[in-house]
């Protein structure tokens, strides 16, 4: 459910889309790799390295995002967040995001303001910029992000290069927006760090390239779940991994808002997404960067397992499940 909004707001479509386009990109500010920016029929975005890095997705209003727990400005840094933490999973330094944006005619153009004001500072947090995008009518909002980055000479890093023997670390938060969204769910607004991480993830920008540069052999971005997006580097790399939970930090904080929920922040942490924490295989401890914890270890086999044993519940979120 959607707050409502003041009386006198306009609407996207008293505005009109070009009217709306001057709006959200007047007065923005671009970094040096934005050649080109909005306003024409393309963008134009440099490519030092020669090698472009390229992702995207797709947030749906009642499945990624709800507007009556999280402001305009929140969801657009929310969806910038999870698209630029694909590209530095790859070990790449972020360039510039394109938009698409649908949403119905009535919606305020408040929302869409706030939404791009959001993206905006995201991107620029990250060092990239906005350099264009599409706006249409739709029955649903839906913000649909690509992301591109730029390797800086360094090799991308695949899911497919763990070895056995190298170790897992992680960088970035784990359990936290699995514990902001259990809050909101129970109809609570606070406490406001554990919310806050719901609403606004904050991935480890620098870590990536910092762990391609380190020699990581695979690295994911962690949004389905711990667990679960460390079986896409078991699958890819045809091993196993062992995380042991002595070495899985949660938060003192964590732990006493699971309690109060009945809840387990531990689970939280295994298989929560949405963080966009980065997790990484390196070939010995001495390479896992500062910053970086090691959580476990490269095996023989297949899947993920928790201290030596399948875990018993799900490993993380899937789509139409």
């Amino acid at each position: 459910m959607r707050p409502e909004p003041p009386r006198n707001a306009d609407t996207v479509a008293e505005v009109g889309e070009f009217g709306l386009i001057r709006r959200v990109t007047a007065g923005r500010t671009q970094p040096p790799t934005t050649l080109l920016g909005p306003g024409d029929d393309a963008a134009v975005v440099a490519a030092p390295d020669g090698r472009v890095v390229v992702s995207t997705d797709v947030l749906v209003e009642g499945v990624h995002f709800r507007l009556d727990w999280s402001s305009p400005e929140q969801v657009g840094r929310k969806a910038a967040a999870v698209n630029l933490a694909d590209v530095v999973a790859m070990g790449a330094l972020p360039t510039a995001l394109l938009i698409g944006l649908a949403c119905p005619s009535d919606t305020p153009s408040s929302v869409v303001e706030g939404i791009t004001a959001g993206l905006w500072q995201e991107a620029a947090v990250a060092g990239a910029g906005v350099v264009g995008g599409d706006m249409v009518s739709s029955a649903t909002l839906v913000i649909s992000v690509t992301a591109m980055g730029d390797m800086g000479g360094l090799e991308p890093v695949t899911r497919s290069g763990a070895q056995v023997g190298d170790v897992v670390a992680v960088c970035g938060r784990l359990g936290w927006a699995a514990g902001g969204l259990a809050v909101l769910q129970r109809g609570f607004r606070s406490p406001v760090a554990v919310v806050g991480a719901q609403r606004n993830p904050e991935p480890p920008y620098a870590a990536g390239p910092q762990a391609a540069a380190a020699g990581a052999t695979a690295m994911i971005d962690v949004s389905d779940g711990l667990l679960a997006d460390l079986g896409h580097i078991a699958d890819e790399s045809g091993i196993g991994i062992d995380i042991r939970t002595e070495l899985l930090e949660v938060h003192p904080r964590l732990i006493d808002v699971a309690a109060a929920l009945g809840a387990d922040a531990r689970h939280w942490a295994l298989t929560g997404g949405e963080d966009h924490a980065l997790a990484a295989t390196f070939p010995e401890p001495a390479a896992v960067p500062e910053g970086w914890r090691t959580i476990g270890t490269v095996r023989h086999g297949s899947g993920v397992t928790v201290d030596g044993r399948a875990y018993e519940k799900p490993p993380g979120w899937e789509h139409w499940r």
